[in-house]
C-alpha cells in the first residue's frame, strides 16, 4: 500500500511541474505577444493579453488544486489554500476585465471606429 501511496505522490509532483511549466509559458508568450501587439498598435491588444494571462493562471491554480492531494500538514494546506484564494481572485478579475474589453471592443466596431484606451494608443 506504501509502494502505491509513492507511485500517487511522484506522478501528482510531476503533473503539477507540467501545470506550471505550461502557466509560465502561456502567461510568458501573452506577455511576449502583446508587447509585439502593443508595438504594431492593434486595436484589441489587452484584449488578447488578458485572455492570456487568464489561461496561463488557470495552468498554474490547476497546479495548486493538485498539490492538495500530497499535503502533508496544516501550514502547507493554509499557504496552498491562501494561493489558491489569490489566484481565484486573479482569475475572476481578469475574466471580469476581458468581458469589459469585449464589449467595448465590439461596441467601437459597430460604431465603425477604432477603439483606443490605456494600454492601446501611443503618444
Amino acid at each position: 500500500m506504501e509502494y502505491l501511496e509513492d507511485i500517487l505522490i511522484l506522478v501528482t509532483r510531476a503533473a503539477i511541474l507540467i501545470f506550471e511549466c505550461i502557466g509560465v509559458g502561456v502567461i510568458t508568450f501573452s506577455g511576449l505577444q502583446g508587447i509585439v501587439n502593443y508595438i504594431r498598435r492593434k486595436p484589441n491588444t489587452r484584449l488578447i493579453l488578458a485572455k492570456g494571462l487568464s489561461m496561463g493562471l488557470e495552468f498554474k491554480l490547476g497546479g495548486e488544486i493538485l498539490r492538495t492531494v500530497i499535503i502533508r500538514d496544516m501550514s502547507e494546506i493554509i499557504m496552498v489554500g491562501a494561493i489558491i484564494i489569490l489566484r481565484t481572485i486573479l482569475a475572476v478579475l481578469i475574466n471580469w476585465e476581458i468581458k469589459n474589453e469585449e464589449e467595448e471592443y465590439e461596441f467601437s466596431h459597430q460604431r465603425g471606429e477604432e477603439k483606443e484606451g490605456p494600454g492601446d494608443s501611443r503618444p
